[in-house]
């Protein structure tokens, strides 16, 4: 599912949560350690999602607030992390005063904004003088398996999958972070694979958020895009890659 306001993402919330919730996670460590994350660090999670992210910031102790404008994910986010403050608002509109927060982070989010340099400019102003912004999100689809599934299911359509955009590019999130006037100082590239336990949970993961005709329509050509992924046992590992970028608030 790309895109799509907050009542298509509540629809789909538990679904992804349980198949996409925590793909993000091999980004989590180095991220976080280059943002310096730790107890009593109060950290802003934008498009929080249904939580992981969160889950993971209370238990390495720190002050977690997560923000995410699909009513049905905030739901989720408070489940899975309720020693977090979740709030509705967006990239572009953060609900928090100016200099109330140590980190901003955002995990596959920016590219949601309809304005990068507007939500960079709202993670700015709720920073303190010295904070960091820390920024992940998939690499170039050639990185991806994914991205070979994708292709076939937009073919099936006669559709065209859309060319990689300046996020996902080797740079790409540097570049955008010393536009908005932020010291890049880490960033990196980290593999993601992503696994499904058979062909049905390929399916799912891969079409989430369809409505039921097209999803049947298109299972075949899901499973048969994914063969050179299966594994002997039957499941399924589609290997991708994530960046991700540091930067600081130096005034």
């Amino acid at each position: 599912m790309d895109g799509g306001g907050a009542d298509r993402w509540s629809a789909v919330a538990d679904e992804w949560s349980a198949l996409w919730g925590s793909f993000a996670r091999p980004v989590w460590e180095p991220m976080l350690g280059s943002a310096a994350v730790g107890p009593g660090t109060r950290v802003l999670d934008v498009g929080c999602g249904s939580g992981e992210l969160l889950a993971h910031l209370t238990r390495l102790g720190a002050v977690a607030t997560g923000v995410d404008p699909a009513p049905a994910m905030r739901d989720a986010a408070r489940r899975r992390a309720p020693g977090a403050d979740v709030r509705d608002g967006d990239a572009e509109h953060l609900p928090l005063p100016d200099a109330s927060v140590d980190v901003v982070v955002a995990v596959n989010a920016l590219a949601f904004a309809d304005d990068v340099l507007d939500a960079l400019a709202e993670a700015t102003r709720v920073l303190v003088p010295g904070g960091a912004v820390a920024v992940a999100g998939w690499a170039e689809g050639a990185r991806n398996d994914l991205d070979v599934v994708e292709r076939a299911v937009a073919a099936a359509h006669d559709d065209e999958v859309p060319p990689d955009g300046e996020l996902r590019l080797p740079g790409g999130l540097e570049a955008v972070l010393g536009e908005a006037g932020l010291d890049v100082v880490a960033s990196g590239l980290v593999d993601a694979p992503w696994t499904a336990r058979d062909g049905d949970e390929l399916v799912r993961g891969v079409l989430f958020g369809e409505d039921p005709a097209t999803a049947a329509e298109l299972a075949p050509v899901v499973v048969a895009a994914a063969r050179p992924f299966r594994t002997a046992g039957g499941g399924y590992v589609l290997r991708n890659a994530l960046r991700w970028a540091v930067a600081r608030r130096q005034d």
